[in-house]
């Protein structure tokens, strides 16, 4: 099952949302994001395993890097957003 995003449950969809804000405000494409910012925010625990284990990101401590698969899904994310808003 490794690269496969179908069937993401909301935890680790939740993730991939982040990723999508952070996609939208800079503009850029995200490679990573903040796991733990020690001021209160921290990606769900359950979203972060459920995502290492298909192979689609790589997750230590403080970050979690997204793997091309991952990246792909948060620009479909963000692409479909878009399109629901007539953009």
């Amino acid at each position: 099952m490794a690269d496969d995003v179908n069937g993401l449950s909301d935890k680790a969809l939740s993730i991939f949302a982040f990723a999508a804000y952070h996609r939208l405000v800079s503009g850029e494409r995200v490679t990573s994001v903040i796991r733990k910012d020690g001021a209160g925010h921290e990606a769900d625990p359950q979203g972060v395993k459920e995502l290492e284990a298909r192979g689609l990101v790589t997750a230590r401590e403080a970050d979690i890097d997204l793997g091309e698969t991952a990246q792909q899904a948060v620009e479909t994310m963000v692409a479909a957003l878009r399109r629901e808003v007539g953009r």
